[in-house]
């Protein structure tokens, strides 16, 4: 099989768009007209950005000089600098521009302008939505040496800035010292906890607000209630409902927090505990109706879903667009395509207007669905698309792995005169990250500087792990460094840049460094340094940060960290200990975790621990390859041919099929796929040729095949050799070694694990052609230079 994916060439390269043209700060003031039927006061909330941007226009103009009448209703209300500058910010924060309001915060600063206490909570917004914790804390500086730190409105407004902005510390710091706290300083230091993944933290708190006397509002009830559905945990959900019902005077008539409580027991998988409320309920709403249906779905109760919807239609309650929208995110969710196909199909039948929202939210169910087909089928039925939704397609794409079709996806988009923003170019790079593909994530990375794209965070963090998963480390690392402001996502994407390329020293200081600037490490953090520590053989280093998490930061640790030690410990030899953890988890061990005992025990021979981690995989998933292969290579490697046999029998007649190794290279802009004996690609013949050239100067440096690598029991070595000189890898480095100019590093990228042959043949050829091969197989990046590998032959 051989598959080029070709999106670089000049003559596919859309041409760079022009740039949306700015608003002239010399309006026409006939272009502002406020219809009669709107009240001044109603407009002043809802101004649109033309409006907003052409009164900034005429105030600049005018040098806010109040001697001649404002030619506009909405603000003749406003007589002072200060109101007309506080209207202003709030009008940009709410069309969702939150850097020019930014902006006129900043004029206020450098004139000596008023800035009062009303003011700074809508600047302190425009902070979060910029991700900015720099200016956040140059504004609560201002409010220390100005006297506002002592005004409760605003310091719940820091509070939130700074847990926004990746700062729980410093929120939680803040909290701490407030004189005067009010329901919202708890509900908002809880909710702060909750978005981070903090859940016992933010009971904990609950528990010491309800211990000094303070009662919370229903609002603030439901908003402590989505804290445990963040937690999925069935049994700090019941103490959360208990704790609803002895606090708020609590019957089951009160629509919206029964609700709230049935969305938190759906979302911790207790849907007998979500029905039975809900049946409770002596009127249920339409959002009852669909939070339960959504619910049932969400815990893949799909024949109970549809029996409740079915109720529903009967009961003369209509679903809304928000109903389905709900309905198709879960759908999404489990992957239930079938149902999802169901439901699109009801819409269409009754009559719904797809709007576009609807048909984003088709989009992305589709996608995540695995149907990239029906995805484009909604996307091309809609005449005028938005920005949204051709995003949405190009995630449809990156998702299901469809390089060529989203990058011809964007050729399309920006052909319309559409230009693309942050999210767009996020989901490119994602593409990139997952493809390895670093030139294409270069002219990513260059279209966004030509384009003057705004670099977000998320876009910013997007980068970085391109550039780490593209085997870029040194470049992703320059960007982190080079970043103002780092939230908890863009740590975790270095600390895992660094784990995936074996640098585990370079993990370790970053979460070192992390913490110092109260950075909380949340769950994702430690899985990052846990398998910087197995890549690097830092044992000892492991162990301790595996007990700070569960004692130092009470995060209850879950399979993904449970398997990062046995995979730690497994790598090390120490196979025992290993095998100790998994029995020892207090949940059911995965295939990751039982997979990487295994490989662990291929590694250091050991057949008896092999054999009951093989028992363990086969009880948990007997259908999967995955513990088949291991134990054919375990078996293969101690020349039981006849174990081997067996098991290779029992696949076919089950109808197993063993993954196929793939390994992909990108030359001048293209992708190209190969797997073992590939003939296919159009340089196949100079390809072989290259082979044999590289095979003839291998003897000569000494080497000696590794034949363990042949699973087959092939008799004659030669045949052995020839196998193994035909693995995708090797095909792959030699299109390299002919496809690029001398002194260009190469970079591939294999499915699956690399194995021992093909390692040290890179080895060697690195030195032989005097070339740096970075590869990326299924565990980690390999860095082979003159002779020697990153990795120190430890993976």
């Amino acid at each position: 099989m051989f598959i080029i994916n070709s999106h670089l060439s000049a003559s596919r390269l859309p041409s760079p768009i022009q740039k949306f043209p700015k608003l002239s700060h010399t309006p026409t003031l006939n272009s502002i007209q406020f219809p009669s039927n709107i009240s001044p006061s109603h407009h002043e909330l809802h101004p649109n950005l033309e409006e907003t941007q052409q009164i900034h226009a005429h105030l600049i103009k005018t040098c806010f000089n109040f001697s001649d009448q404002i030619p506009f209703t909405a603000l003749r209300s406003h007589v002072s600098h200060l109101s007309l500058c506080s209207f202003l910010i709030t009008s940009y924060i709410k069309n969702g521009f939150p850097m020019e309001a930014v902006k006129i915060y900043t004029h206020m600063r450098r004139t000596d302008s008023e800035v009062d206490n009303f003011l700074i909570p809508s600047v302190l917004k425009a902070c979060c939505l910029i991700s900015s914790i720099l200016l956040g804390k140059e504004i609560h500086g201002f409010m220390v040496k100005n006297g506002l730190d002592m005004d409760t409105f605003v310091c719940n407004a820091l509070i939130h800035m700074y847990s926004e902005c990746g700062s729980l510390k410093l929120a939680r710091q803040l909290f701490d010292k407030m004189v005067n706290r009010d329901v919202v300083s708890w509900s908002t230091m809880i909710r702060s906890y909750s978005q981070s993944g903090l859940c016992y933290e933010a009971f904990s708190l609950l528990k010491e607000m309800h211990a000094q006397g303070i009662t919370p509002s229903e609002a603030a009830m439901i908003n402590m209630t989505d804290v445990f559905a963040k937690c999925a945990d069935s049994k700090l959900g019941k103490a959360m409902h208990a704790y609803v019902v002895r606090n708020q005077n609590y019957d089951k008539s009160r629509v919206p927090l029964t609700t709230a409580l049935i969305d938190m027991y759906a979302k911790c998988n207790s849907i007998a505990y979500a029905k039975m409320l809900f049946d409770g309920l002596s009127e249920a709403s339409i959002v009852s109706w669909t939070t339960i249906i959504a619910g049932c779905i969400h815990c893949n109760d799909l024949n109970e879903g549809v029996r409740l919807f079915a109720n529903m239609l009967k009961e003369g309650m209509f679903p809304n667009e928000i109903t389905m929208l709900s309905f198709f995110k879960e759908c999404g969710f489990i992957g239930s395509l079938g149902l999802g196909k169901l439901l699109h199909a009801f819409t269409l039948r009754n009559g719904f207007n797809i709007s576009l929202v609807l048909a984003t939210g088709l989009i992305d169910m589709y996608g995540k669905c695995g149907d990239s087909r029906s995805a484009r089928s909604v996307f091309d039925s809609i005449t005028d698309k938005d920005l949204t939704m051709w995003s949405a397609l190009i995630s449809v794409y990156a998702q299901t792995n469809c390089i060529d079709q989203a990058f011809d996806t964007f050729v399309q988009m920006t052909s319309c005169g559409i230009r693309p923003n942050e999210v767009t170019m996020s989901n490119l790079l994602l593409l990139c990250a997952k493809a390895g593909a670093l030139e294409m994530g270069k002219w990513v990375h260059a279209y966004i500087d030509k384009q003057e794209i705004k670099v977000d965070m998320i876009l910013e963090t997007s980068l970085v792990d391109m550039y780490a998963k593209c085997g870029d480390i040194n470049a992703a690392y320059q960007l982190f460094t080079k970043a103002t402001d780092r939230d908890i996502l863009m740590w975790n994407a270095m600390i895992s840049g660094f784990a995936m390329h074996g640098h585990g020293k370079e993990a370790l200081e970053l979460l070192t460094e992390m913490e110092r600037l109260g950075v909380i490490p949340d769950e994702t953090t430690f899985v990052g340094v846990l398998h910087a520590c197995s890549h690097a053989g830092l044992v000892m280093e492991g162990k301790k940060l595996f007990q700070k998490m569960v004692h130092g930061y009470n995060l209850v640790p879950k399979v993904q960290h449970y398997g990062c030690m046995v995979d730690l410990l497994g790598r090390a030899g120490l196979l025992d200990e290993a095998k100790e953890i998994i029995s020892s988890m207090p949940m059911r061990p995965n295939m990751v975790v039982l997979g990487s005992l295994l490989a662990a025990c291929k590694v250091h021979k050991n057949l008896t621990i092999a054999e009951w981690a093989a028992q363990q995989f086969l009880s948990l998933e007997p259908n999967k390859c995955g513990y088949n292969v291991l134990m054919s290579n375990i078996y293969a490697a101690e020349k039981r041919w006849d174990d081997v046999a067996g098991i290779r029998r029992a696949m076919k007649n089950v109808g197993i099929r063993k993954e196929p190794g793939i390994t992909s290279i990108e030359v001048d802009g293209s992708v190209h796929d190969f797997v073992m004996g590939d003939k296919s690609h159009p340089e196949a013949q100079k390809i072989y040729e290259m082979v044999g050239e590289m095979r003839e100067k291998l003897e000569e440096a000494g080497y000696t095949p590794d034949t363990s690598s042949v699973l087959q029991n092939i008799i004659d070595g030669e045949e052995k050799e020839t196998a193994l000189s035909y693995h995708s890898e090797k095909l792959a480095l030699a299109f390299g070694l002919i496809g690029t100019a001398p002194g260009v590093p190469i970079r591939i990228v294999k499915n699956l694990r690399i194995c021992n042959d093909c390692h040290t043949v890179t080895k060697l050829l690195s030195k032989i052609y005097g070339r740096v091969i970075v590869v990326r197989d299924r565990n980690r990046f390999h860095h082979f230079t003159e002779g020697s590998c990153s990795c120190r032959d430890y993976w």
